[in-house]
């Protein structure tokens, strides 16, 4: 409902701003205040409703004798942050990590419009750019102000349940199996595996909403909005499109988040060893560890892009190059399947450069948007243990 809500609203500021920049700009504007507002708002009546109580019966007692002998103490301490995991409920977690899910998102989506543009192995004359500024630029003037926020209701409404599974996930697992590996220590071993587990499930749910979105970002997207697409996809290629780059998403994020968890983890080990809320250090962690990963695993995510848009370019040119004699003509290639496929039809159109194709695009994307990712995780985190500390403290008072 908030989210269909969201997308009206933005469709009707869309279409009595215009073209000026300006009205736009302050529209934007007005939006991101009212979309803030309204997950706060929800995030508050969701705690209040979902986890009345942080600990266990065992827990509460313990608090109160503390609260008993050190009163005036108590009232001004803080909630144990990272103690989280074992103190707040699995829909904290997920909370929080919808919340930054969207946000990252949202807030990165035109970046990732020109990604996808850049990493096109045959784009047409009018879709060839210098730079992410210049696609940016000619996307904007050539195309209209609102084109490289095509999709992004689709990414929006995925984003939310894909994160909020993923951060929990990861949280839960990574308390887990560093018990039990490294007891009453960081485990990079842990972190690492926890990350690839958590990436299984926030794939799946993902996975067709990045389908959507990358078919209505590419140049002149036949699509008229995201219904028009899924029913199109649908009709012509089935069901199982919405999973076709599936495999190939896996085999790129579970060494993509892999390393980002393991390096983010690091990271924080050196610049916030105690573990305490630091806005900075959370983003400059996240921005680092993003860089790398989204760096190393580049050439994964150029077939990822190639299977899921599907380009009629690049197959046109598959099957113009087996000739009429070979196979069977225009239909040997009618769709590209499968990561070995990818891979090769990468290396043939456009070389071993062809695997790096975007890769500035990835990593100016990625960078900012993992540091948002883990900024607003961190903070939601932080501000609703909070909340639910001051709220148990006040029913203990009153008692």
């Amino acid at each position: 409902m908030e989210a269909d809500g969201f997308v009206r609203r933005r469709r009707m500021t869309a279409e009595t701003t215009g073209n000026d920049p300006g009205v736009a700009g302050a529209s934007a504007g007005a939006e991101v205040r009212w979309l803030g507002g309204r997950l706060w708002g929800v995030s508050e009546s969701i705690v209040g409703s979902l986890t009345p109580r942080i600990g266990g019966e065992t827990e509460l007692q313990t608090v109160e004798f503390i609260c008993s002998a050190q009163d005036a103490q108590t009232e001004d301490s803080e909630p144990d942050y990272e103690g989280l995991p074992q103190g707040a409920s699995t829909s904290t977690h997920m909370l929080a990590g919808a919340v930054a899910g969207i946000m990252e998102h949202c807030l990165m989506f035109p970046i990732d419009c020109v990604k996808t543009r850049m990493q096109s192995l045959q784009p047409d004359p009018a879709a060839r750019y210098r730079n992410v500024m210049d696609a940016l630029r000619r996307i904007v003037a050539t195309e209209g102000v609102w084109r490289p926020m095509r999709g992004l209701n689709a990414t929006a409404l995925g984003a939310g349940p894909a994160h909020a599974l993923y951060f929990a996930c990861y949280e839960k697992l990574k308390k887990t199996l560093s018990d039990v590996i490294h007891p009453g220590a960081n485990s990079h071993l842990a972190n690492g595996t926890a990350g690839c587990v958590a990436t299984l499930l926030h794939d799946a749910v993902m996975n067709p909403a990045e389908v959507v979105k990358q078919r209505m970002q590419m140049y002149n997207s036949p699509y008229r909005g995201v219904l028009d697409c899924v029913r199109a996809v649908w009709q012509k290629e089935g069901p199982a499109a919405f999973y076709r780059s599936y495999t190939t998403q896996l085999t790129m994020n579970v060494p993509f988040q892999a390393l980002h968890f393991m390096t983010y983890e690091y990271l924080q080990e050196l610049l916030n060893p105690h573990r305490q809320y630091n806005p900075s250090s959370h983003m400059l962690s996240g921005a680092l560890a993003g860089a790398i990963a989204a760096a190393a695993t580049t050439p994964l995510d150029v077939c990822k892009t190639l299977l899921n848009t599907q380009e009629s370019v690049t197959l046109g040119s598959l099957s113009y190059g087996q000739g009429p004699g070979k196979g069977q003509g225009q239909g040997a290639h009618r769709q590209i399947s499968g990561l070995a496929h990818a891979f090769r039809t990468v290396y043939r159109l456009g070389g071993l450069q062809g695997f790096f194709k975007g890769v500035q695009a990835r990593v100016i994307y990625q960078m900012p948007s993992t540091a948002i990712s883990w900024s607003v995780y961190e903070f939601f985190k932080y501000g609703l243990t909070k909340h639910q500390h001051n709220k148990r403290r006040t029913q203990h008072m009153e008692a």
